[in-house]
């Protein structure tokens, strides 16, 4: 089933795109003519979702401007304390409801195959077997990706993340399917959702689906001109 919400993370200072987010919050940040933040609501838009909360912090006044002409997007602020990924959603749990929802970073951009990959995912999520589904990418094939990966995969989805020194196929590309349950039990105060992608593998209910298309990494000023050149490539 589709999920109707969504949250989408755009609390981050930026700090590897500086100069840019000196005075320009990363979601803002324009690839391909078009600000961050818009690629990942158009494609929201694309699949029906119906409300979208957003997390601000950084530069939070312009990004809230930039948005308003936006409809059925509701701001989680983070003003007075930055949350970190973990720490942000489950403040704005009450905004997202009780059923299962698409997490979206706001920086990440890709090209769907021949059917969105948004579909994809809500159509493989299983909140039998699942407290997340993530999106990955094959991390030799990633636009400006150049790390050693961060999972492993089961033939049958199931996920282990990578250990210190080794080098595994696929990386997050910060999009997922997350059921409400995944957050049982966590903090309120900051912290990083990988621990709870963590105790969702320890558990076997951590699975992913690997992206039909082509990812951008775009993490730094240079990553702009890759992931823009890439976007004039696939166009052709």
């Amino acid at each position: 089933m589709m999920p109707r919400h969504a949250m989408v993370l755009a609390a981050g200072r930026g700090e590897r795109m500086k100069p840019l987010t000196d005075r320009t919050p990363k979601p803002l940040v324009k690839v391909g003519g078009k600000a961050l933040i818009d690629h990942v609501l158009d494609r929201l838009d694309a699949v029906g979702v119906e409300r979208v909360v957003v997390n601000v912090h950084h530069l939070a006044d312009a990004l809230e401007r930039h948005l308003d002409g936006r409809r059925s997007i509701v701001i989680s602020d983070e003003r007075n304390q930055l949350l970190e990924t973990g720490g942000g959603i489950v403040k704005a749990l009450p905004l997202l409801g009780q059923a299962p929802f698409f997490l979206i970073n706001s920086d990440t951009i890709w090209l769907d195959g021949v059917k969105p990959n948004l579909a994809r995912l809500a159509e493989a999520f299983d909140p039998g077997r699942m407290d997340a589904l993530l999106l990955l990418a094959p991390a030799a094939t990633s636009v400006g990706y150049a790390g050693r990966g961060d999972y492993a995969m089961t033939p049958e989805g199931q996920l282990e993340r990578r250990g210190e020194r080794a080098v595994v196929p696929f990386v997050y590309a910060g999009t997922a399917i997350l059921s409400p349950a995944l957050f049982a039990d966590a903090p309120s105060w900051p912290f990083s959702l990988t621990r709870l992608f963590n105790r969702a593998e320890e558990a076997g209910r951590l699975h992913g689906l690997r992206l039909e298309g082509v990812w951008m990494h775009v993490g730094t000023p240079a990553g702009i001109a890759e992931a823009e050149a890439a976007l004039v490539v696939h166009a052709v």
